[in-house]
């Protein structure tokens, strides 16, 4: 599902670089990224899912080169196939709980505003045990229901690649369980691929591999997916 070649990555003013020379995801797969604070997972996340343009190197997805795309070809791409869970939710506090799983169609074309990705999202609330909920403003829920509206909304156009960063980073250890549960069933029951950073070590044994970023910072090759380390 992932292929990363020779990647290079540096913020025009600063001194931060990241290098990956090497990293494959098998699709259909469950990855865990674990190393230290301010070592570039998020940044990792946020290449593959083309939001930041790669300085040198290669990132396929599927059959696509994302590092070939053009800006609002990576930004289509990344809302029809990839689903991006935040740590902080970043759901807009105005709008229902309805109204922000819906928001990817709101704010782009690229997804159809039809009846049919309506009952998708409602089917989602009821899938994480929101649908009491779906009127309400997102500020009178509790942290763990927000990241349930968030993952909701990311996988409203069931995406075959989510992207989740830290999703348990704010909650507690049962509203953790809850929300690794969720994004593990889509892998199983939808043929996703995930690779999620998490820094909470009691929920590794959960996925198919888990890769140490400081491993994928050097000169051997990585890969994860079903069977690995």
């Amino acid at each position: 599902m992932i292929s990363i070649r020779d990647l290079q990555f540096t913020w025009p003013a600063g001194e931060f670089c990241l290098r990956i020379p090497s990293l494959d995801v098998t699709a259909e797969s469950a990855v865990a990224i674990t190393g230290p604070s301010g070592s570039g997972k998020t940044t990792l996340l946020n290449l593959i899912a083309g939001i930041h343009p790669v300085t040198t190197g290669s990132i396929q997805v599927a059959d696509t080169g994302i590092t070939q795309l053009s800006d609002r070809g990576r930004r289509t791409f990344r809302l029809r196939q990839i689903g991006l869970v935040f740590q902080s939710f970043e759901l807009i506090e105005y709008l229902t709980v309805l109204d922000n799983v819906l928001l990817p169609a709101r704010i782009s074309p690229v997804i159809a505003m039809t009846s049919g990705l309506r009952e998708r999202a409602r089917d989602l609330l009821v899938r994480v045990g929101l649908e009491q909920e779906s009127a309400r403003p997102v500020t009178q829920l509790s942290q763990g229901e927000r990241q349930r509206v968030a993952i909701c909304r990311a996988l409203l156009t069931d995406p075959p690649l989510l992207l989740a960063d830290e999703p348990t980073g704010n909650l507690d250890p049962d509203s953790s369980q809850r929300i690794v549960e969720i994004l593990l069933s889509q892998v199983r029951e939808h043929c996703a691929t995930l690779l999620m950073v998490s820094h909470d070590h009691s929920l590794l044994s959960q996925f198919d591999s888990t890769i140490d970023f400081n491993t994928i910072q050097s000169a051997e090759p990585v890969a994860g997916g079903s069977g690995a380390a």
